[in-house]
């Protein structure tokens, strides 16, 4: 497709995910859902888990279906290493070839620094790095092999920031910031595409406390020059892209979504 005067015009059709297969981890709700609504709007087959999934009739599955996708759901608890070990393999054994994996799957734990417990720290640092580095490695693995492949993290504002009562958790997703760039290093030439996006405050689950605080959501808000929360869809869109062969020179890339919020 050319323009008038001879110079090409841009492909949209890079943006179709028909014939993939996503793996999105933490599909239950929330940034999660959405991301695997985006991918399956854009052509993706989605296979969802998350530690609390309902086998049937979960909402996320009628988000998918309803795009004429197929949605296969499993139930991994993200803390047991063992049982992250055991879903690659099931994933294998079920004959699931993942195109694109996105890890979305993660915890909080809020305490001062002074009172972070040892069990909460432990518990964030294994839902939210190191479950996503052995899924990663694992999925990655059969991704080289295959000659291609998708990977995106979902980081945080606090992959670049300290935050506050969050020790674990901003020590985690530092640790994702590094892990795509660790991984990019590796795979880009090997067909791999590694990259993170960042979301910044959304109103989720996770975020119900500050949201519940007035004084402390205004705080926040007047730092965001969007001036509001960002929603679940806000994400998706940019995992789309990030899983899309419009992103194919893209690797190591840590994108904000955020309203704004690092630039200020």
């Amino acid at each position: 497709m050319e323009r008038s005067n001879g110079a090409s015009c841009y492909d949209l059709r890079g943006y179709d995910l028909t014939g993939r297969t996503a793996l999105v981890t933490g599909c239950r709700r929330g940034i999660g859902r959405a991301i695997a609504r985006g991918l399956a709007e854009a052509g993706a087959d989605i296979v969802g888990v998350s530690a609390s999934l309902e086998l049937k009739s979960s909402a996320v599955a009628r988000d998918v279906t309803a795009c004429g996708r197929r949605f296969t759901p499993y139930r991994v608890d993200f803390s047991d290493r063992a049982a992250v070990h055991g879903f690659a393999e099931t994933l294998d054994g079920d004959g699931h070839a993942i195109d694109i994996l996105v890890n979305n799957a993660g915890t909080i734990r809020r305490a001062p620094a002074a009172d972070h417990p040892d069990a909460d720290w432990d518990h964030v640092i294994e839902v939210d790095l190191s479950a996503p580095f052995v899924l990663t490695r694992e999925i990655g693995r059969r991704m080289i092999a295959r000659g291609g492949g998708k990977i995106v993290f979902v980081a945080s504002v606090l992959s670049f920031q300290g935050g506050i009562n969050v020790p674990g958790y901003a020590a985690a997703k530092g640790g994702i910031a590094q892990l795509t760039r660790a991984f990019a290093n590796e795979w880009a030439a090997r067909g791999v595409n590694v990259n993170a996006v960042a979301p910044g405050y959304v109103a989720t689950d996770n975020t119900a406390a500050l949201q519940a605080d007035a004084q402390r959501s205004a705080d926040l808000m007047a730092r965001v020059p969007a001036q509001r929360w960002g929603t679940p869809e806000d994400i998706a869109g940019p995992v789309v892209f990030l899983a899309s062969e419009a992103a194919r020179f893209v690797h190591g890339a840590i994108l904000p979504v955020d309203g704004g919020w690092l630039a200020r």
